[in-house]
């Protein structure tokens, strides 16, 4: 190429910078100062995006920290905060939890935006999000997403949302109820709740 005096196009990379509201709100990694010793002390949550017919769908899912119990998730076109607050109201409807909860999220503009911090101070819920920059602070909700695509999304395409949106609540339910984690000493999230108690 050098010799023809060819050069390479290469597109520009996309780079994800967190967007500058969130990093002005000044909420702190909660989550890390908390020691978890049962459930509904610290719940964390994210977005994925899945594919169905051709069009993306983003899933949104409120994790136990304590357990890996999936407590809420919502599937949608769009990825926005009616979205991530759809989840956390399944959670909150399931679980009850008391005042100082504390939930953990990445620094998006749908866990920074009014509507969700109202709804998390309006259920006595304490927001914690990751450091810039950080993205292990919040590995145990991606860790869940590595499995869910890994054992149900992976290699298979869905010919509509319909399809797709089965498949996930399938797989939440064999999360929950059967799949183990060596984390839990080899049970899986629900087992793992009722023997500690």
């Amino acid at each position: 190429m050098r010799e023809l005096r060819l050069k390479a196009r290469a597109n520009r990379i996309y780079k994800r910078l967190p967007g500058a509201i969130t990093c002005r709100l000044g909420i702190g990694n909660e989550a890390r100062m908390r020691e978890v010793t049962g459930p509904d002390q610290v719940w964390r949550g994210d977005i994925t995006y899945l594919k169905a017919a051709g069009a993306w769908r983003y899933l949104a899912v409120v994790i136990d920290q304590y357990s890996r119990r999936l407590l809420g998730y919502q599937i949608g076109i769009e990825r926005t905060s009616d979205l991530t607050v759809a989840a956390l109201r399944r959670a909150i409807t399931r679980r009850k939890p008391p005042p100082g909860l504390v939930f953990h999220s990445d620094r998006g503009s749908e866990y920074g935006g009014y509507l969700y911090r109202d709804r998390l101070a309006s259920s006595g819920i304490v927001q914690s999000m990751n450091r810039p920059q950080t993205m292990t602070d919040n590995a145990h909700v991606e860790s869940f997403f590595h499995s869910l695509k890994a054992e149900a999304i992976h290699g298979r395409s869905f010919g509509n949302a319909s399809e797709l949106d089965r498949t996930v609540r399938r797989y939440i339910e064999h999360y929950n109820r059967r799949r183990i984690h060596s984390s839990l000493g080899y049970r899986s999230p629900i087992d793992f709740e009722r023997t500690n108690a």
